[in-house]
C-alpha cells in the first residue's frame, strides 16, 4: 500500500493482491503486484485473452499470474469478462487507500497503423467511456465485442474512471492490442508514486473511495 509502511517501518508495504473466485461460469486465480516488472503467467484457455494480459503486464510493469477455467464450451464471454473482474478487484485491493499515487494518467500508442488512447482517473467511481468500432466482429475465435466487456468489468470493479478512444485503425488484432496497451501504460502512469506527494491521499476530499 503506497504511503504505508512495512510492519517494521523501513519501507513502504507492497501493493500486491491475490483473489481467487469460483462460480458456476468460471474458476479463476489470480495474483497483481503493481510493483513489478512486466512478468506475466498466464492460463486462461483463451489463446487471444492470454496474448493482450501478456502484453497489460509487460506496458503496465507488473506482475500477474492468472489460471482460469471456464465454460468455454459455450463460448469465450464469461471467462473474458470474469477475469476482468478479478483483475479489478486485485489492482483495486493492491492500491489500498491510494496514498501517494499520481490517479491520474494517460497514453496514446500506436500500434502499426492503429492509434489508441487511454485515459484513467483512479477516482473510486467506476465509469468505461468506450469509443473503439472494430471492422469485424472475430479476431480468430475471439469475439471482439468481448475487448470491450473485459474493460468494462476492469474499470467497474476496480474503481477507477476509463476512456478508451481509437483514434485509428482497420486491422481489428492491432486495434485490440493498441488499446490493451495504451491502458497499460496509462494504469503504469495513474498507479505509480508520485514523491511529491508525501504520502497523502490525491483528492481534495481526502478520500478516492467514490
Amino acid at each position: 500500500m503506497t504511503g504505508s509502511r512495512n510492519q517494521d517501518g523501513k519501507g513502504p508495504a507492497p501493493r500486491r493482491a491475490e483473489i481467487q473466485r469460483a462460480t458456476s461460469e468460471t474458476e479463476i486465480r489470480l495474483a497483481v503486484d503493481l510493483d513489478g516488472t512486466g512478468q506475466a503467467e498466464i492460463g486462461t484457455g483463451v489463446g487471444f485473452l492470454d496474448h493482450m494480459l501478456t502484453a497489460l503486464a509487460r506496458h503496465a510493469l507488473l506482475d500477474l499470474t492468472v489460471a482460469a477455467k471456464g465454460d468455454l464450451h459455450i463460448d469465450d464471454h464469461h471467462t473474458t469478462e470474469d477475469v476482468g473482474i478479478v483483475l479489478g478487484q486485485a489492482v483495486r485491493q493492491a492500491l489500498g487507500d491510494k496514498r501517494g499515487i499520481r490517479r491520474f494518467g494517460h497514453s496514446l500508442l500506436p500500434m502499426d497503423e492503429a492509434l489508441a488512447e487511454a485515459a484513467i482517473d483512479i477516482s473510486g467511481r467506476p465509469f468505461l467511456a468506450w469509443s473503439v468500432p472494430f471492422q469485424r466482429p472475430k479476431i480468430g475465435s475471439f469475439d471482439t465485442e468481448l475487448v470491450e466487456e473485459f474493460f468494462r468489468a476492469f474499470a467497474f470493479n476496480a474503481g477507477i474512471t476509463l476512456h478508451v478512444t481509437l483514434k485509428a485503425g482497420t486491422n481489428a488484432h492491432h486495434v485490440s492490442e493498441a488499446c490493451f496497451k495504451a491502458v497499460a501504460r496509462a494504469l503504469r502512469m495513474a498507479v505509480e508514486p508520485d514523491p511529491r506527494t508525501q504520502g497523502a491521499i490525491p483528492s481534495t476530499k481526502g478520500s478516492l473511495e467514490g
